[in-house]
């Protein structure tokens, strides 16, 4: 939806008085792609991998006792962390998941025109039971 003359003169106005009040922050706001803040993130993630590995490896490597659990534990768990954090980036990134819910989806009818019963599980159970008993 297009804004209308006097919102579009309002947003110029709030625009030329954020560069003129703080022309750094105006910039760096408005020159960075939201793409390159997740690309950013995701080599980030990526790195954070890596050096989850690498202290996993360490882990395995040393021999101090209880200490090599410690390590190998902390380093899987960076890379837990890693892994999720890049993956969120990248659905972000990519535009997974954000459109809404559509809702419920329509039910087909079963054969005779009947509507599925809407009651518990047990009782929809127990009505295909009836069903296939009575059909044979």
């Amino acid at each position: 939806m297009p804004l209308s003359e006097h919102e579009q003169r309002l947003l110029d106005q709030i625009e030329r008085a954020l560069y003129a009040e703080d022309p750094k922050f105006a910039h760096a706001v408005r020159a960075k792609d939201p793409q390159v803040h997740y690309k950013r993130r995701i080599v980030k993630a990526v790195l954070g991998f890596v050096l989850g590995v690498v202290v996993l490896m360490t882990g395995l490597v040393i021999n101090a006792g209880t200490a090599t659990i410690v390590v190998g534990v902390t380093g899987f768990l960076i890379m837990v962390v890693a892994c999720v954090w890049g993956l969120t980036s990248w659905k972000r990134m990519a535009g997974i998941g954000s459109e809404p819910d559509p809702g419920p989806r329509p039910r087909s009818r079963q054969s005779g025109g009947r509507r599925p019963s809407r009651g518990s599980f047990m009782e929809r159970m127990e009505e295909r039971w009836r069903r296939r008993t009575e059909g044979q």
